[in-house]
């Protein structure tokens, strides 16, 4: 994992859409848009305004609302611009104001001042302070990179592992003939969120849906089987570990032990299928996506089989323990 650098200009350039667009443009302080964000959080600058800078949180994003406008007026009637002078004197990362506020003069000769990036956004406080937490969880969170296949099936986010050569990537493909979709082949991108979300996607976005199958080269998923076959992003559920046969080796072939595999601290749910001639490993994966979903459900088949076992084991003892006494006549 590498720590990210971002900077307000990065926060402003992002591509979001819908639910996610933050609608942010610059009103002043450019030369500080270079300022970087170092802590995925926000704040309400109501106490540093009045004065009181004890616990000062000067490294988060500063939201002004309607309240705060107001207040901002009534220190420039009263032509009291200490507050803000101090406020300025720390190297905030930048203002955003909401509701398409402007501050007032003072404000903004104090912000250039100091170089203080100064944003609107046409958002409520309410709705922009939801968003910019959204989009700065998502990308201060920690990720990594796996080698490996990420495809959905039957709603389940479903990582497939193992050696090169394996028959991954083919696996994957029988999947996505059986109306399974696609994530990423090859390179996986994780991200750890909220600190126990692991969302997939794709290392690289132009090659992200392509897929590399010995014998027949590079494909488009997308061409071959259409935008139904992919999607860009997928929480991860369960990770299929494909390995080569080991007839030496003992497979849990009942389902009580459950393996996990830890991904940027968070555990996932594992389970380790032999390859060999003869097995189906699309069905087995398809088969362990519904069971999976059986157990999100509160259903354990391999407990409640077991269970079964020993009540059957202990009706059977009993009986022959009463009928076996020697005064039963």
């Amino acid at each position: 994992m590498e720590e990210k650098q971002i900077t307000v200009l990065d926060l402003i350039s992002l591509e979001l859409k819908e639910q996610n667009a933050l609608n942010l443009h610059c009103m002043g302080g450019r030369a500080g848009l270079s300022r970087p964000i170092a802590v995925p959080d926000i704040n309400r600058p109501g106490l540093p305004l009045s004065g009181f800078f004890e616990s000062f949180a000067w490294q988060r994003l500063h939201i002004f609302g309607r309240g705060e406008n107001a207040y901002l007026r009534r220190l420039e009637e009263e032509n009291n611009t200490e507050s803000l002078r101090k406020f300025f004197s720390f190297p905030v990362p930048a203002c955003i104001f909401t509701h398409n506020l402007a501050p007032g003069r003072a404000f903004f000769e104090i912000a250039e001042g100091s170089g203080c990036p100064i944003l609107q956004t046409d958002l409520p406080s309410s709705e922009l302070t939801s968003r910019i937490l959204r989009v700065l969880s998502d990308l201060f969170a920690p990720e990594t990179t796996v080698h490996g296949v990420l495809v959905e099936v039957y709603g389940i986010g479903i990582l497939i592992t193992g050696d090169s050569g394996v028959g991954k990537s083919e696996t994957a493909l029988e999947l996505i003939e059986r109306g399974h979709r696609l994530v990423a082949d090859d390179v996986v991108q994780i991200r750890c969120v909220n600190g126990s979300i692991l969302d997939g996607q794709g290392a690289n976005k132009i090659i992200g849906h392509h897929m590399e199958i010995r014998g027949l080269g590079i494909i488009n998923i997308t061409t071959l089987f259409g935008v139904g076959a992919i999607r860009d992003k997928k929480q991860i559920q369960l990770v299929c570990s494909l390995e080569e046969w080991d007839p030496d080796k003992v497979y849990d072939r009942i389902g009580i032990e459950e393996k996990t595999t830890e991904i940027l601290g968070v555990r996932v749910p594992t389970l380790e299928i032999p390859v060999k001639p003869g097995r189906n490993i699309p069905i087995i994966i398809e088969t362990a996506a519904m069971n999976e979903r059986l157990k999100k459900m509160g259903y354990h088949s391999a407990k409640e089989f077991n269970h079964n076992i020993l009540r059957w084991l202990e009706s059977e003892s009993a009986r022959a323990v009463y009928f076996n006494r020697d005064d039963y006549l």
